[in-house]
């Protein structure tokens, strides 16, 4: 099984000409390499709460910049959120979304969740009413409250969880880009629990919606439910809202006209992100640990991992703001 064809929401711009706000080019005084600021104009206002402004902020190797203050309703405005979970096990990929696992994009349509026993070769999965076929899924925000937590509970056993965007009209989530990006010496690791100093969220999207930490797959599976990504791969816990764990195709691209891979979003260092694969299709092998290259025309900046890896970018080349 593999995931859906996605359609492609791009821009009809690249880079400089895609607003009248100018893009700035700067060379580092000791590598003579091209930094590209950020372009603020690069997002969408419609996936934010208030208009972009500009603060000074510490920055994680000490200094003091200036930094855009970037407030995300996490409500993409270029797609549609959802679904997820499938109603029935007769229903098509239509009526579900995606999950990730061994490194692969399974479509979660109601086939799959009828053969969860097979796919992970354990007896105890039964999502579903053998007798209707209606599959067990949360349905109220108490549930998905509930539901979506690390420690649920054998109440939850067997839901194939999902959380509405209604839940979460209200929520914002606040990102701090410094408006220039320092390359460091030595790149910043992610960080991992709730007693880390370092972010654990890697960027944002033009549309506003975070790019955010490995999903916690094996303790969703522990617990024998299953929390689907819809195809953009995004889905929506009570705390973060709408947020990404793969990097689809669907949310808003600005194309390169040298046939480079399109630019998805900034990582919180303020370097660009980039898909994965170039406009040839074809895969970069010169990315350093973090994920990240250098050329000319757009500085240093990344390349987001497979859709099915569960992750974006391995750390961060430069600093973020505190």
């Amino acid at each position: 099984m593999t995931y859906k064809n996605l359609a492609i929401v791009a821009l009809t711009c690249v880079l400089a000409s895609c607003s009248k706000e100018k893009e700035t080019i700067t060379t580092t005084p000791t590598s003579n390499e091209t930094v590209i600021k950020v372009l603020s104009s690069n997002f969408l206002s419609g996936g934010l709460a208030e208009p972009i402004s500009i603060v000074s902020r510490t920055l994680s190797n000490g200094t003091t910049a200036d930094c855009y203050k970037i407030v995300s309703k996490s409500t993409p405005p270029d797609h549609d959120m959802g679904p997820w979970c499938p109603i029935n096990i007769s229903d098509d990929a239509s009526k579900g979304g995606i999950w990730i696992e061994g490194g692969n994009v399974y479509d979660v349509d109601g086939a799959f969740v009828k053969n969860l026993a097979t796919f992970y070769n354990n007896s105890t999965w039964q999502m579903y009413n053998t007798t209707t076929g209606a599959i067990t899924r949360t349905t109220t925000q108490a549930d998905c409250q509930a539901a979506a937590n690390p420690n649920v509970g054998s109440t939850y056993k067997n839901f194939c969880v999902e959380c509405l965007p209604s839940y979460v009209s209200t929520l914002t989530k606040t990102i701090y880009l410094p408006v220039t990006p320092v390359k460091l010496s030595t790149p910043i690791s992610f960080g991992m629990g709730p007693n880390s100093t370092a972010p654990s969220t890697r960027g944002i999207a033009f549309n506003g919606v975070v790019f955010d930490a490995p999903a916690p797959t094996n303790i969703i599976l522990a617990a024998y439910t299953l929390a689907p990504f819809d195809d953009a791969g995004g889905h929506i816990n009570m705390g973060a809202g709408y947020h990404y764990h793969a990097a689809t195709g669907k949310s808003t691209k600005i194309l390169q006209t040298d046939g480079h891979a399109a630019m998805i979003g900034y990582a919180l260092d303020g370097f660009g992100l980039y898909e994965r694969l170039s406009a040839a299709g074809t895969e970069y092998t010169d990315l350093d640990a973090s994920r990240g290259h250098y050329d000319a025309t757009r500085g240093y900046h990344y390349h987001v991992d497979k859709p099915g890896s569960n992750n974006f970018i391995n750390s961060l080349a430069g600093a973020y703001a505190k």
